[in-house]
């Protein structure tokens, strides 16, 4: 990876019809009342009590497991690999998961579920069994796909909507040059190199880039953020209750949707 001075950090994007809007999915109140004040304390607790730190960016050498996945990463482009042959036919990110809409529209970002908050995708985890396989050597992956981004795609700045997980990517497919290739995180930008990992708190604003003429493809995950006991247990009922939120259940039933069309064909 390496680091370059940020760019273009403007945080609109534009709709079907062409018009900016403000992306707000880092503002975006989605459980009302009660439920918004206590995740708020959490997300605090999680911040005093994080075993690590609470950094934009984490070395790899902080979590041993990372070395693991990536001595095997061949195996899982070789399935990624497969799964693009019928890119077209993938759903675009916010057909899954409509909250994003705030900050993408088009087409050009698609997705490959394996898992995510209490869905679980077993067509998919049967055509990915060593991609499977080696998710299971992640402690607390809670979410995991193959993020494919179109050639000349961007992703405006945002913020995740809860800094209970971290968000890890391994490079897959990195078209050249790599360096147009790339995402900002707070103040710092990198790019993906294929084989090797990117660790962060989404809570922070990034902002992702692909300027290349190529697809680019990362293993996406979220795992559950280590907190210090007893605090560890707060931040992991709210994520267990996060599979029971409306908008988890909506993206299960619109994937389950895609899922039925895309194994009939």
């Amino acid at each position: 990876m390496a680091d370059t001075e940020p760019n273009n950090t403007s945080n609109t994007t534009k709709d079907g019809n062409g018009n900016k809007f403000q992306a707000d999915y880092e503002v975006k109140e989605y459980m009302p009342g009660l439920m918004t004040l206590v995740i708020k304390f959490v997300e605090r607790t999680n911040i005093l009590f994080a075993k690590h730190g609470n950094l934009p960016i984490y070395e790899k050498k902080t979590f041993p497991w990372v070395a693991e996945v990536e001595k095997e990463w061949t195996k899982i482009r070789a399935e990624l690999d497969r799964v693009m042959e019928r890119k077209e036919d993938l759903p675009s990110f916010h057909e899954i998961m409509a909250e994003v809409r705030t900050i993408t529209t088009d087409n050009l970002w698609k997705t490959f579920f394996l898992a995510g908050y209490g869905l679980e995708s077993n067509e998919n985890s049967k055509r990915c069994p060593e991609t499977t396989r080696i998710l299971k050597k992640i402690p607390g992956m809670k979410t995991a796909l193959y993020s494919i981004l179109a050639p000349k795609k961007h992703i405006p700045a945002h913020k995740g909507p809860y800094n209970g997980v971290l968000r890890y990517h391994l490079g897959l497919i990195v078209p050249e040059p790599k360096e147009q290739c790339r995402i900002r995180i707070e103040d710092k930008v990198t790019h993906w190199d294929e084989g090797d990992s990117i660790i962060f708190d989404d809570t922070f604003e990034h902002e992702v880039w692909n300027d290349t003429n190529g697809f680019r493809a990362v293993l996406f995950v979220d795992f559950v953020r280590p907190v210090r006991f007893p605090f560890n247990m707060l931040n992991e009922f709210l994520i267990n209750a996060a599979s029971f939120a409306p908008l988890i259940k909506e993206a299960e039933a619109r994937h389950k949707d895609w899922e039925k069309k895309f194994y009939k064909q």
